[in-house]
């Protein structure tokens, strides 16, 4: 793994045949145990690299003491209530981020778990807001083998850690990985192992989770399946033991608590396996695993519910349990009859296994289905709000739901994969397509289930609440209980939910995806906006004070602890005051009218989007239509102080009063499409005249040594207008230029076009140091600036420009940041805020090369009804 310069010369692809032989594909082509031609791969001895974090420099740090101060005054606060603070830079984690990273398990908002690409079980997050990162290495798939009546036996972990614990030494650490691959495809992962540990097996592992486009039902679901193809390629026949550990444990201060009870169960159908019943500390609601195994004419299911990591007398240890699989190949049948073990002592760490044994015939083959599912039906924030998780809609909320889960699971996960293909398929088979893009866009995905997501049911169900701090104020927004509530963070170290302004960036994931999600979650906006909480808050930059949440504003975020009633976690500068959210709220939701046409969506939402327009005009303070922004960094660029007008901020504005103004005429409002439309060519004009200098818009008209910086996101307002139908803001010939402009310097002039688009770039060609932000990428922005590219009809810059966030960021040669893709880095490779939300931008691409039929066949007349428009007024 490279330190400085990410690679010289661009793989364009990833043939299987360099990570798999031809032969073992071959023999691995049934019931999809190969994997596919287009997928992520890496080796299993591939090292994982510790991340490089970002650091300020001494500049940057002299600027910001004053708010270094109080934020560290503001984090022991929040620590001294017990609480986490939504931004802390001075607590370290438990362990260091490493390259290590893999297809998470489950689906979205009932917890997740992440999976390593080596095999570690590991970014525990299960409660809400709280990320364990380190693996619990007792967790894991073990494979005993048994040929010539016991002469030849093979015994492995199917794992290639850095290090396990000294409680497992005992255990099988031989695997040396140079013959297996990890292949990723996100919701699926395969794992093959091309004659290792036994020189004459092929195996090949698939981890399938139920994320299903457009399935509300599955996609909640806390589970996955991990499906074992075995073909023996040997002349004698060989016995087969495949083993699941587990420890009763979701990491951190949980994990050596006490009072974890283990139970064997023997369910329908042959799904057999243990119960983990998990008690949480910090009075965090009760957790429970189902660890099972599918036993068929072929396969038998055995199981150890319970042995331990240290040598108390009496108690099973993790090397009886090893050294039984070695002899015998499975446990006593007994077992399934013991009952609930005792409660664990404080201090120890409880585990389970479930063994499922075969026999594979001379060049047979044989198929071995494990399952792992979780349950924990209520969710908890800190400030005392609780609700029943989306899947107890289907399953109840009784800790045996999760013996249904894990059973329908096991039964059902090849019609989940037959859906998966059906989405999935148009896509890696379309040969415009680069390769590195077809699993790169799907990959991003990765965050939806593994970035802190939350989804509830409707909030009548199960719901116990203090009173609500915010004052509601208008009624006709009303919440869509259909598909309950959906909450996912800023990112894992950012803990905020929803957060607004970068939502704008990755939404487009959502609604591709799970439109009833991004129309759930732009009500709850709405709504936001029509309500006010007069509580008094101080903002950390300058320590000025001001109201938690002013009416007619669009909220940062949904909150932390205690989301949709206490808003506006984020507290470095007063949002009420920011000029991006109320702009991108309006796109937003015009855009997402537009794609579904929707009108009870628009008549409920419309009383906001007319109180976010009309808040926002308080800003123009010279009457030329256009907002100002005011000296300090009030946008979503939040150490990128702005003076003036703005290019980020203007364009959205420009936008933000085009779409107003057409969702007006679309819900029959002419007056208030009369005014907005006369504001924006107003607008329009002085924007162009005091930003524009001939190739691109200049990022203010303030005269600081930045002014004429050129700002990667400086159309951000012109990408939303094309995803939704509207007609261009600017002329063609001056959206192509500032593209090739940022293209010719944003773009290629940092590290040759290997890393993505710069924020910042002077005019000289040197990268803009005005501040922290205006010299990272930023992935997200990267990717939406791709997006408007090839809206632009520029498709090879476009994926050029892509490119250098895979190149970076998930290839080889790259700096390690697969499956936890930060917010950005700096052109030495140092990362800042791992697992982010705004990289799910790269479906704004996708939206751009596949536009909804929708949008398409009303675009045609709304832009020739402008035209007329703007030639009448004019």
């Amino acid at each position: 793994m490279v330190t400085g310069n990410p690679v010289n010369s661009r793989k364009h692809s990833w043939p299987r045949e360099e990570y798999v032989s031809k032969a073992t594909l071959q023999l691995l082509d049934y019931d999809s145990a190969a994997p596919p031609e287009q997928a992520w791969r890496r080796r299993l001895n591939s090292h994982a690299n510790i991340l490089k974090e970002f650091r300020i420099t001494l500049m940057e740090a002299v600027k910001m003491i004053g708010l270094g101060i109080r934020l560290w005054s503001y984090v022991r606060e929040e620590a001294s209530q017990g609480r986490k603070a939504p931004i802390d830079p001075f607590t370290q984690g438990s362990c260091k981020p490493s390259a290590s990273q893999g297809v998470p398990l489950g689906g979205m908002g009932s917890g997740s778990i992440s999976r390593g690409f080596r095999g570690e079980f590991r970014q525990w997050q299960i409660i809400p807001g709280l990320s364990e990162p380190s693996p619990v290495m007792a967790n894991q798939f073990s494979i005993f083998i048994s040929r010539d009546g016991g002469n030849r036996r093979y015994a492995s972990v199917l794992a290639k850690p850095g290090q396990h614990d000294k409680a497992l030494s005992s255990w099988g650490w031989n695997l040396n990985g140079q013959h297996s691959s990890y292949h990723a495809l996100f919701p699926r992962a395969w794992t093959i192992y091309d004659g290792e540990p036994d020189p004459e097996l092929k195996i090949s592992c698939r981890q399938v989770s139920p994320f299903i486009p457009h399935n509300y039902r599955e996609s909640s679901l806390p589970t996955a399946v991990f499906v074992y193809n075995l073909v023996n390629t040997g002349k004698e026949r060989a016995k087969v033991s495949l083993l699941l550990s587990w420890a009763n444990s979701i990491g951190g201060m949980s994990h050596l608590t006490g009072d974890h009870v283990n139970q064997p169960f023997i369910g329908k159908d042959g799904v057999s396996g243990v119960l983990l019943h998990h008690k949480t500390a910090k009075d965090n609601p009760p957790l429970t695993f189902a660890i099972a195994a599918c036993e068929t004419q072929n396969v038998n299911v055995t199981v150890l519910p319970c042995f331990g990591l240290t040598d108390d007398a009496g108690q099973i240890t993790a090397k009886d349990m090893w050294d039984t699989m070695v002899q015998d190949g499975h446990f006593d049948q007994e077992n399934f009859n013991v009952g609930p073990s005792i409660p664990s002592s404080s201090g120890d760490t409880v585990c389970a296994a479930v063994s499922a044994s075969t026999w594979v015939e001379p060049h047979g083959k044989c198929t071995v289905a494990f399952a792992v599912a979780w349950s924990s039906p209520k969710v908890k924030f800190l400030k005392g709000c609780s609700y029943n998780r989306r899947y107890t809609k289907y399953y109840g909320t009784s800790e045996g739901s999760v013996l249904d889960i894990v059973h329908d699971a096991l039964i059902n996960y090849k019609w989940w994969e037959e859906e998966i293909d059906k989405w999935q398929s148009p896509i890696l088979k379309d040969e415009k397509l680069p390769e590195w893009y077809k699993f790169t866009l799907f990959n991003e995905l990765y965050f939806l289930v593994a970035g802190g997501t939350v989804w509830i049911d409707s909030p009548s169900s199960g719901f116990q609440c203090k009173a609500t701090k915010m004052e509601q104020i208008d009624e006709r927004v009303t919440e869509d209980d259909d598909v309950g509530k959906f909450l996912y963070l800023e990112g894992v170290e950012y803990i905020m939910w929803c957060t607004y302004d970068v939502h704008f960036y990755a939404s487009f994931a959502l609604l591709t995806l799970f439109p009833k999600i991004e129309l759930s979650i732009q009500h709850e906006f709405a709504k936001a906006v029509l309500s006010e909480d007069g509580r008094r808050l101080r903002f950390l930059a300058e320590g000025n004070w001001g109201n938690w949440k002013v009416r007619g504003a669009v909220p940062h975020d949904l909150g932390t602890h205690d989301p949709w009633n206490e808003m506006n976690t984020y507290n470095i500068h007063d949002t009420s005051k920011w000029k991006d959210l109320n702009p991108k709220f309006v796109l937003q939701v015009y855009r997402d009218f537009s794609a579904t046409r929707d009108m009870s969506f628009g008549e409920e939402v419309w009383p906001a989007v007319q109180a976010a327009m009309v808040y926002m005009e308080q800003f123009d303070r010279d009457e030329d239509g256009l907002i100002e922004n005011d000296g300090f960094p009030d946008q979503t660029y939040d150490t990128w102080i702005v003076h003036g007008i703005s290019a980020y901020c203007g364009c959205l504005w420009l936008a933000a009063l085009q779409a107003a103004a057409a969702m007006a005429v679309s819900l029959g409002d002419k007056e208030f499409s009369d005014k907005y439309k006369g504001i924006f060519l107003k607008a329009k004009a002085v924007f162009e005249a005091k930003l524009w200098n001939g190739s691109y818009f200049n990022y203010d008209s303030g005269s600081s040594s930045n002014s004429k910086s050129i700002q990667a996101d400086q159309l951000a307002g012109q990408w939303y207008t094309a995803s939704s139908g509207l007609p261009p803001l600017f002329d063609d010939s001056k959206v192509k230029s500032t593209l090739h402009k940022i293209y010719d310097f944003n773009v290629m002039k940092v590290r040759g076009g290997r890393i993505g688009a710069v924020n910042g770039m002077q005019p000289n060609g040197k990268v803009d140091d005005t501040c922290m932000q205006s010299r990272e990428i930023w992935t997200g922005v990267t990717y939406s600036v791709s997006a408007t590219m090839i809206f632009a009809g520029m498709e090879e810059q476009a994926f050029t420009t892509a490119e250098g966030i895979f190149t970076a960021g998930w290839s080889e040669e790259g700096y390690g940041y697969w499956f936890q893709t930060p917010e950005g880095w700096t052109t030495d490779g140092h990362y800042r805020s791992l697992i982010y939300m705004r990289p799910l931008a790269i479906w704004g691409m996708q939206w751009a090369l596949s536009m909804p039929k929708e949008i398409l066949d009303q675009a045609p007349s709304m832009e020739q009804q402008w035209r007329q428009e703007s030639s009448h007024q004019s």
